[in-house]
């Protein structure tokens, strides 16, 4: 609850339009008090919070937000991995930077830096998924349709896609019981 107004904030902020799907959309924030946990930094999984918000603003400054929305699409993560270098300070301004990466033959893959003054404080990784409000997952023939190819150069790195299959779990529709080794 406590990110319901930065989130409406950030939706309603306008944000300057990239070219492209794949360029890179810097997002501005700031450490808030609500931010922190007891060591008097932000907490660790802020940083997933406030890439949610990082993304939308990805997807709305792309015009994929609209595309997607008219569609009845929607994105969701899927596995993520995020490792951190420096800790951010209360009231402390850092930016995120967000970009797709691009997809396989499921999944689409967003890099997002948590960065302050150039310098890199922690990265993370997301496999997503494109949902349809009708049910199922859309195709990434579908996606691409409206994303673009991805510039040549660019894409998903082999290990990032290694670890999208080995982070994985069953599909929802199949058994996944928990049993300790």
């Amino acid at each position: 609850m406590n990110l319901l107004w930065r989130t409406i904030a950030h939706f309603f902020a306008p944000v300057p339009r990239v070219q492209n799907s794949f360029e890179v959309v810097t997002s501005r924030f700031r450490v808030l008090p609500t931010d922190l946990d007891v060591n008097r930094h932000m907490n660790n999984g802020r940083y997933l919070s406030i890439a949610d918000l990082g993304r939308l603003e990805l997807l709305r400054a792309s015009g994929l937000w609209r595309s997607i929305r008219r569609r009845g699409w929607y994105p969701v993560v899927a596995s993520s991995t995020i490792t951190f270098r420096r800790s951010l300070a209360p009231w402390q301004r850092f930016d995120v930077e967000s970009r797709i990466l691009g997809v396989d033959e499921r999944n689409f893959y967003t890099e997002q830096r948590f960065v302050v003054k150039g310098e890199i404080y922690a990265r993370l990784f997301v496999r997503g998924r494109m949902l349809k409000d009708a049910g199922g997952h859309v195709r990434m023939d579908e996606l691409i349709g409206i994303l673009g190819e991805a510039p040549i150069g660019s894409g998903v790195p082999a290990w990032l896609r290694e670890w999208g299959v080995n982070s994985g779990l069953p599909p929802a529709k199949s058994p996944a019981p928990s049993s300790w080794d």
